[in-house]
């Protein structure tokens, strides 16, 4: 079942995004789509913030993988927006991170769908045309 999430601006992504925390309880996992300037990142940067992390948040795009710790919590923030294979992604090690008990936040996940055995849910962010952000989050197995 699909659960639609509305935002109007970047004031009420904080009271959003701890909606979405409340009712994703079943997965750490979160796979990110949507077109280039949807919002992914910025969602991400709050669930990080929502989570207690106090550091920047910036998209992985070179690093791949950016670690964020708060004092009990792991959370992995992924960019594969430039891998090409599922090898690849065994080569960074990609199991080790999904299957860490971590929170993950993967930008550009398709290439690593075939991989995933564990729960997960599929975020879809879209632009409408008042400029707000329909986000869509579905859990799947």
């Amino acid at each position: 079942m699909v659960k639609t999430y509305l935002s109007y601006s970047l004031d009420d992504l904080p009271q959003l995004v701890q909606e979405i925390l409340g009712d994703c309880i079943d997965s750490k996992i979160f796979v990110f789509y949507g077109n280039l300037g949807a919002g992914k990142t910025t969602l991400i940067k709050t669930l990080c913030q929502q989570l207690g992390y106090k550091g920047d948040v910036t998209s992985p795009t070179f690093s791949l993988v950016n670690h964020y710790k708060t004092s009990d919590i792991d959370i992995y923030h992924m960019d594969l927006y430039r891998l090409k294979s599922e090898d690849e992604a065994l080569e960074i090690g990609i199991e080790e991170y999904l299957y860490s008990g971590a929170y993950c936040f993967i930008e550009w996940p398709q290439v690593i769908i075939p991989l995933m055995d564990e729960a997960y849910y599929k975020v879809q962010i879209e632009t409408q045309e008042n400029l707000s952000r329909k986000i869509d989050i579905e859990k799947w197995q």
